[in-house]
């Protein structure tokens, strides 16, 4: 026995050793362990919005450090310049970081910025929102939102203007407070993916329409905006029937209710006794002044003789429909014969189009953290860019693998031991899997539907077996639709950036801006007539 233990650490040595031998072959470009402290290597913004204050700090039941988000509702800038610019031009490059929701998160971001060279216009001292980037990587949750980003800012050949481009139904955030590790990796034939813990959660083609809002290569026609539709053009397709005539013995005052002739007081029916009663233990409190509260009056309770009895009061004859009724005539619908069908502008070259067999991004020269949060407890760790997946894949065995393994065990045993005979471990498992189902892509359009639902039994555990139904009404609704056809949803563009103009803080932190600034006003005293 203690030889096979013997053997198995050996084996379990050298795979590490393998690994970290490899890792050392090829080097990554650029990695931060956070072992030592950030000072002198990342360099906190100056500027007047980013009052939060970043720490060198312990992750939670580790020995690990990592960068600390230390402070609520604040707005966090740090900036680490590379030592030489990263091609995205060049084979393969992978993106990768660490993320610890300590606190969980309920408004905020946590995501990195890989920004363009200092020639594009900032300075590490005066990083902030506006400083341009190529990428923008992580998670991001706030009310409905709920992602990790994946954005690209390219420059169109032909306007001059950076535009951002958002991949579409990106994964979810996990929804734990455990460590988890995000990898983006960009390959040479325009494929990207999208790593959560290891996990591929999703794959895009960057030039692709179905994959990025907007696309990267623009429509080659856009809708002619001095085009103006024709006044006598008819868009109706059903008209009134001009030659019908309301029937003669169409009675458009008949009532939708009359009384039911038929009915009959029922037998026990107090008429004398009325339906409240003053409540006769209430009396008037010490404090009441007749002059400023007026006259007390005692509070109404019901009267409990009409308990026992089939009502109290006045007996009047129920209301039923009126088979008479036929409400509001209208003429009949019919084919509209100068119906011409929905207008639309012609179309016209697109001044803007260009064709593209490669994305043209721009170096990154700087890996930046810029969020907005309103919780505290966020950690970053190992920040990693590299060249080679397998560096990537060797960092998360040996430096992320260990710690959530941790975690997860940790977690479960507090699940056990909170959960109702394993109740809530159930839950977890339930909520994990119903953020899966929220990504499956032909559930896109109720993602945010499903998210909310999520989000209430996560709060309310009571509540899942209701928003287990709900999902399921949501699923085959869509399924049906799916199936069988519906209406078409008219398309919502998005409003996209040009030069340079950012709005990369996204929902969570134009959320959590108005979160802070919202203050409840307390409501002048008002005296009740009551105890």
């Amino acid at each position: 026995m203690m030889m096979g233990r013997l053997a198995l650490l050996l084996l379990l040595s050298f795979a590490s050793l393998q690994l970290l031998c490899f890792a050392a072959d090829d080097d990554a470009v650029f990695y931060d362990s956070f072992d030592e402290s950030f000072d002198g290597r990342w360099i906190v913004s100056d500027k007047d919005d980013y009052k939060g204050v970043w720490k060198h700090s312990k992750s939670e039941g580790h020995d690990d450090y990592g960068l600390l988000v230390s402070e609520k509702a604040r707005k966090y800038a740090i900036v680490n310049e590379l030592d030489e610019p990263v091609s995205l031009t060049d084979g393969t490059t992978v993106l990768q970081f660490e993320t610890r929701l300590q606190n969980g998160l309920e408004c905020g971001g946590a995501y990195l910025k890989y920004l363009r060279p200092q020639e594009a216009g900032w300075k590490p001292k005066e990083f902030d929102n506006e400083s341009p980037y190529s990428i923008m990587f992580g998670p991001d949750k706030c009310g409905a939102t709920n992602k990790v980003h994946f954005i690209l800012k390219h420059k169109n050949p032909k306007s001059g203007d950076y535009v951002e481009h958002h991949l579409k139904y990106p994964p979810s955030v996990p929804s734990d407070k455990l460590t988890h590790v995000y990898t983006a990796i960009l390959k040479p034939d325009n494929e990207v993916r999208i790593l959560v813990d290891g996990e591929e959660k999703k794959k895009a083609n960057l030039l692709s329409a179905e994959d990025f809002e907007p696309p990267l290569i623009p429509a080659k026609t856009i809708p002619d905006p001095d085009d103006k539709k024709p006044e006598d053009w008819d868009e109706r397709e059903k008209i009134p029937d001009p030659n019908a005539v309301k029937p003669d013995d169409w009675d458009e005052d008949a009532p939708m209710e009359i009384e039911d002739e038929d009915a009959v007081k029922p037998e026990g029916w107090l008429d004398d006794e009325p339906e409240e009663i003053d409540d006769p233990e209430a009396t008037k409190p010490e404090d009441w002044d007749d002059e400023e509260d007026g006259e007390w009056e005692a509070p109404k309770i019901d009267n409990p003789k009409c308990d026992a009895a089939p009502g109290c009061g006045e007996w009047k004859k129920p209301m039923k429909r009126n088979p008479a009724y036929k409400g509001k005539w209208s003429p009949p619908l019919i084919d509209n014969p100068n119906y011409k069908g929905r207008w639309k502008p012609q179309e016209i070259p697109n001044p803007n189009y260009f064709e593209l067999d490669k994305p043209d991004f721009e170096p990154i020269a700087a890996i930046g953290i810029e969020i907005w949060t309103m919780q505290d407890g966020i950690l970053f760790d190992n920040i990693l860019i590299a060249k080679n997946e397998k560096v990537a894949e060797s960092y998360r065995e040996t430096a992320w693998k260990p710690k959530f393994e941790v975690e997860k065990e940790k977690q479960k045993a507090e699940d056990e031991v909170a959960g109702s005979d394993g109740l809530a471990g159930f839950q977890k498992k339930v909520f994990d899997v119903l953020y899966k189902v929220a990504d499956i892509p032909f559930l896109s359009k109720y993602k945010l539907q499903i998210l909310d639902l999520i989000e209430k039994a996560e709060k309310q555990p009571n509540l899942t077996i209701g928003v287990l139904v709900s999902i399921v009404v949501i699923i085959l609704t869509a399924f049906f639709k799916l199936i069988f056809g519906g209406k078409k949803q008219p398309r919502v563009e998005k409003k996209t950036e040009v030069a340079e103009t950012s709005n990369d803080q996204g929902s969570s932190g134009e959320k959590a801006e108005e979160e802070e600034k919202e203050e409840t006003t307390a409501a002048p005293r008002r005296r009740r007539r009551d105890t």
